[in-house]
């Protein structure tokens, strides 16, 4: 189940988002828009979801959180971008925490 975010999300949509890799979740954050697209197999999938919604591709970035460790990363191959990000990785700080506050303002408790 892949599906965009805009407001906290319930309960019982996170969980069949999660049903995609057993408690993983992979997200992409439009971190101007404050939304984000979760769940699927692929970064990609949400990328291009978000991108027929209205987003920029400068704005995407690609992250994770496992449901039952709480722990979130931020290893995707659509952050790989030689001009504006030179890793898999969030390199920016400033970034990596936007996206880290959205991911926990639309998906954590």
């Amino acid at each position: 189940m892949l599906v965009i975010i805009r407001s906290k999300v319930d309960p019982e949509i996170l969980k069949k988002i999660a049903e995609d890799l057993r408690g993983y979740i992979k997200v992409v954050v439009d971190v101007r828009r404050k939304t984000l697209a979760a769940g699927g197999e692929k970064h990609v999938d949400g990328e291009q979801l978000l991108l027929k919604d209205g987003s920029r591709q400068e704005d995407l970035w690609g992250a994770g959180l496992d449901l039952e460790t709480g722990e979130m990363d931020f290893d995707s191959l659509i952050n790989l971008r030689p001009t504006q990000n030179r890793s898999r990785e969030i390199l920016d700080e400033k970034i990596r925490k936007e996206t880290a506050e959205i991911i926990q303002s639309l998906l954590k408790d």
